[in-house]
């Protein structure tokens, strides 16, 4: 068989009808399955069509704006007095007020008595007066006091200069001249700042200036030193001064 067909070609066809032939049945066969669900339209489901078919409704329209807010109206009441003048009004109004005043309290009856009179009065007063006292008098407020100025406080200490003091000098102690200071002809003077006692009397004696040798000479003969009492306002007061001892070669 295997020769005869594919060696010897013998079992080969050669006829160009079979082929078209072949073609045509097979595009006949394609055309009858194409036509079959035209021609049957009614197996096809329906719900499927018209949704393909029908369009989509629309979507809802929108709420409606809410309605606007009445305006306020506001009444204005008309000016009837402007800068102290009276405006004549544009329109007659509809109601007009009645203004009544009530009648006054007749009045009390009584021997003497006097109309406009305090109420609940004696009769036959003169006429009283309100938060008075019955035949009294009214008196003048009292002046105020007058307060006294508060007087100056006297400080304890003042300061008081060295000239103005030494003329308050009651005791007054020569210092000895060290005769080493002499031999070595040392001279000068010797400041201190002295606090003066309320009696007097040296309190307090600080070294300000001086040669060494000459300051143990000077403060031996200060500290014995007695002023008369300074007096500010009449009273006794402390004093910071200042105190000069002065050595000299021919002293």
């Amino acid at each position: 068989m295997f020769d005869q067909t594919f060696v010897d070609g013998t079992g080969k066809t050669h006829k160009s009808w079979t082929v078209v032939l072949s073609f045509a049945g097979q595009m006949l066969a394609i055309g009858v399955f194409v036509l079959i669900p035209l021609i049957y339209t009614d197996v096809l489901p329906k719900a499927s069509l018209t949704t393909f078919l029908t369009a989509p409704p629309p979507p809802p329209p929108p709420p409606p704006p809410p309605p606007p807010a009445a305006p306020k109206i506001v009444k204005v009441a008309p000016r009837q007095f402007d800068a102290g003048k009276l405006i004549a009004p544009k329109e007659i109004p509809k109601n007009i007020a009645v203004i009544k005043e009530e009648d006054l309290p007749p009045p009390v009856s009584g021997a003497g008595g006097v109309v406009g009179g305090v109420p609940g009065g004696v009769p036959g007063g003169a006429g009283g007066v309100i938060g008075g006292i019955i035949g009294g008098i009214p008196s003048a407020a009292p002046p105020p006091a007058v307060k006294e100025a508060p007087k100056p406080k006297t400080p304890d200490r003042i300061r008081v200069g060295g000239q103005v003091q030494a003329a308050n000098l009651i005791k007054k102690v020569t210092p000895t001249y060290p005769p080493l200071a002499k031999q070595a002809r040392i001279s000068g003077q010797v400041r201190f700042t002295a606090i003066i006692g309320k009696d007097g009397t040296i309190q307090n004696l600080q070294l300000v200036s001086g040669h060494p040798l000459l300051v143990a000479a000077a403060r031996d003969a200060v500290t014995q030193w007695i002023y008369k009492p300074t007096l500010l306002n009449n009273e006794p007061v402390e004093v910071i001064t200042q105190i000069d001892v002065n050595f000299t070669l021919s002293q």
